[in-house]
């Protein structure tokens, strides 16, 4: 259900309460015309594998609008760690988010420290760059920065330890994920003219 306020019309479920026919014709245009400026609308989903070695990323990403699903799997993730998986909010810098709101979720169990200041470090600082790096090329509309939240599964693995790496491979992987996201890469033609020619390199 839902109710606004146009005027001096009020429009409920999209009937006209009070008014005429056209004070609902002309609310509709307004709707219309929101949803052909905005880029994001609906779940978008992005997958990269960057690198090779211990340090080489694998990023699964979701991006959102806030009130839709992405938000509550967003806010319950955050609000629910668990024992060697602590879901953190990427960062810049101390203090400075990237907008969209980037939530990291950890593939691999964490074991130690060590791990641990990896996730909490190069990854999670490589990641709001290359966030904040999509919306200054314009892959993610600026204008809709605010309104979006991604949340990125991240995959560090036990014997990683180069630092600089782990920067490189995951802003790399973000990047393109958010791209394909956006992109809606690869396309349903492009996947089935590669399933039968396919090589999973760990399969």
């Amino acid at each position: 259900m839902f109710s606004c306020l146009c005027g001096d019309v009020k429009i409920r479920n999209g009937r006209n309460v009070l008014g005429t026919k056209n004070h609902t014709m002309h609310f509709y245009k307004v709707l219309i015309e929101v949803k052909e400026m905005t880029k994001i609308l609906n779940s978008l989903v992005g997958e990269a594998l960057v690198g090779e070695g211990p340090e080489v990323a694998h990023i699964d990403l979701v991006i959102g609008r806030k009130g839709s699903a992405v938000e509550t799997a967003f806010m319950n993730s955050l609000a629910m760690p668990r024992q060697g998986h602590t879901p953190l909010l990427a960062v810049l810098e101390p203090n400075v988010t990237p907008k969209p709101a980037t939530l990291l979720v950890n593939k691999v169990t964490m074991k130690n420290v060590a791990q641990a200041s990896l996730m909490f470090g190069p990854a999670q600082a490589s990641i709001a760059k290359a966030v904040m790096d999509s919306v200054d090329e314009g892959v993610i509309p600026k204008e809709e920065a605010e309104d979006l939240l991604i949340i990125v599964s991240v995959f560090i693995e036990w014997d990683a330890k180069d630092k600089d790496k782990i920067y490189e491979f995951n802003y790399e992987a973000t990047k393109l994920a958010i791209k394909r996201a956006v992109d809606g890469t690869p396309t349903v033609d492009e996947a089935l003219a590669k399933k039968d020619s396919a090589a999973h390199p760990f399969a």
